[in-house]
């Protein structure tokens, strides 16, 4: 039976999160699928993941890191759902908002819902990071006719057959960025709904960087400019 939901979890480096985050996700009341793909951790995450013995589980342990861009994309090309999310594998985001982004998804007829950390009061973290993501999302706003609150969230629920169909490029955090700037060219509305935030620092682990920030604003002007037809896959009769 096909499940409903297949949930990506890239990882690379969260020895001390990945477990909580996989018991979280697995507690999660809904026919799913997680798929783990490692990227080359040296902190024990990899020896921890050899552990995990689940049906619902699938880890993929990556030969070198490849980048998150290249995990999501891993993680579309393989998903069995009718929808696919992205779970990051520190705990700045609650699994259990998943629920609530599927809910308004299916009762709205909705193809794509990101988790908005901007509609509720969550603490932001770093000025440096909030002023970033404020600043990125204006751009998107701008080149997408887009009233979308917070492009950078995690949480972006796509539709399966949606995801599968586009064709990405990125290999890095600025995945997130082609990824919903795709959509929008492509012209799906992109809905939100608010979600728990906690965010971590740099010390506590968090990886993104200005330079991530730049390539970000270059993605979207990418796609922006870009013919739709290249922006999906080629489908060959047979």
């Amino acid at each position: 039976m096909r499940p409903k939901l297949t949930i990506i979890v890239p990882v690379y480096n969260e020895q001390a999160t990945i477990m909580t985050i996989l018991e979280k996700v697995k507690a999660l009341p809904i026919s799913k699928e997680i798929i783990v793909i490692d990227n080359l951790s040296t902190d024990g995450t990899r020896e921890l993941l050899a552990t995990v013995d689940d049906p619902e589980i699938r880890i993929v342990l990556q030969s070198k890191n490849l980048g998150k861009g290249t995990s999501v994309k891993l993680g579309f090309a393989m998903a069995k759902g009718e929808w696919v999310i992205i779970q990051d594998a520190d705990l700045e985001y609650e699994p259990t908002d998943i629920l609530k982004l599927l809910d308004f998804a299916e009762r709205n007829s909705k193809a794509v819902v990101f988790g908005s950390r901007l509609l509720t009061e969550n603490p932001q973290g770093m000025l440096a990071f909030y002023v970033g993501r404020v600043l990125l999302n204006l751009i998107f706003r701008l080149l997408f006719a887009s009233e979308t609150t917070d492009v950078a969230t995690c949480y972006k629920l796509v539709r399966a057959d949606i995801a599968k169909q586009l064709k990405l490029h990125c290999s890095g955090f600025d995945l997130d960025f082609e990824l919903a700037s795709s959509l929008r060219r492509l012209g799906y509305e992109i809905a939100e709904v608010p979600i728990t935030y906690r965010p971590r620092t740099v010390a506590e682990g968090k990886k993104i960087r200005p330079m991530d920030g730049l390539k970000a604003i270059a993605t979207m002007l990418r796609v922006r400019f870009q013919p739709r037809k290249t922006l999906v896959r080629q489908i060959t009769a047979t």
